[in-house]
């Protein structure tokens, strides 16, 4: 269902379906070319960025992460999705709602910002496709999926780090101890949560099913496929995928690199699988555009957000 619009769809796009003819290298750089808007009515899925890196304990530039996806996101709005076959367009309605706005300076209130940020649009109807941003964004956008789809929610967590180390402080800002308050808080349940990617060590893992890398490379992305699936079955889930789950060669510009991590190939095979899965909303964090090399980095971060939105298309479509 393309539109005779050329150039700047973004802005002059009438209809939240479809897809207009541009110059990949021109115009607004809305996610994938979709509407600019804050007009929630209608959209299936919102796309929104949360450029926060306050809470990372490494090299930061997160903050930089949603704009970097969303110019690597020109040349997937071109074609046909591969190797899907469709433009997701035709049937799913996405908007880029643009990002949170969140006083940099009064830490405190960051992440009720965020939360309330995500409660607007979850109050719509419309599912989350975030772009952070570091990882600590997930758990305000988690408190908010859990009062509106029930807690405890299972999670798919695609990342290097468990980001369960111990962490009883209400009010920190930390990347790496939001999933060791979500166990504490109900948020999720680890029984029927699971972590791929994982290749840093913690005494504690929660109770959390863990996937590392090893296993992954040593079983292949279809066996991973199946343990996922079969671990959080049909319970409403949310996915958080942070890039470092990508090994350095694929992934550099990140804050938190570790090497030894999943290829692009085996992260989309296992992205693509998602189908069966109940999701309820979805993140892609930690792309640091300054630690980056020809923008591989921010492409396979708009590589994964796009599959997901092919995934919503069918689960949409009745035909996963």
């Amino acid at each position: 269902m393309s539109q005779t619009i050329q150039g700047d769809s973004a802005i002059r796009r009438t209809s939240l379906y479809g897809t207009c003819t541009e110059n990949t290298y021109a115009g607004v750089l809305s996610f994938m070319r979709r509407n600019y808007t804050r007009n929630l009515e209608g959209a299936d899925v919102v796309v929104s960025g949360i450029p926060l890196d306050l809470a990372t304990t490494f090299r930061p530039g997160a903050r930089f992460g949603p704009a970097a996806v969303r110019a690597a996101s020109v040349q997937l709005s071109e074609l046909m999705a591969f190797p899907w076959g469709f433009d997701p367009f035709d049937t799913l309605a996405v908007i880029d709602y643009g990002d949170c706005w969140f006083d940099v300076h009064n830490p405190l209130t960051i992440a009720p910002s965020i939360t309330q940020h995500a409660r607007t649009i979850l109050d719509s109807g419309a599912k989350m496709l975030t772009f952070g941003g570091d990882h600590f964004i997930t758990y305000p956008l988690l408190k908010a999926h859990a009062e509106k789809f029930g807690k405890p929610l299972s999670l798919i967590h695609f990342d290097a780090h468990c980001d369960t180390w111990a962490d009883d402080n209400p009010d920190s800002l930390n990347h790496g101890t939001m999933f060791y308050k979500a166990v504490k808080e109900g948020l999720i349940d680890p029984a029927t949560s699971v972590q791929v990617g994982i290749r840093t060590w913690n005494e504690d893992f929660m109770g959390i099913n863990v996937i590392d890398a090893p296993w992954v490379h040593g079983n292949g992305a279809q066996a991973t496929l199946e343990r996922i699936l079969s671990i959080v079955d049909k319970r409403p889930t949310y996915l958080t995928f942070d890039i470092d789950c990508l090994d350095p060669a694929f992934a550099p510009g990140t804050g938190t690199p570790v090497a030894g991590g999943l290829s692009s190939a085996q992260a989309l095979h296992i992205i693509r699988g998602m189908g069966p899965v109940n999701l309820v909303g979805m993140d892609v964090v930690e792309v640091s555009p300054p630690y980056d090399h020809a923008e591989i980095t921010a492409l396979a971060a708009a590589h994964v957000a796009a599959d997901l939105l092919c995934v919503l298309r069918n689960q949409k479509k009745g035909t996963v």
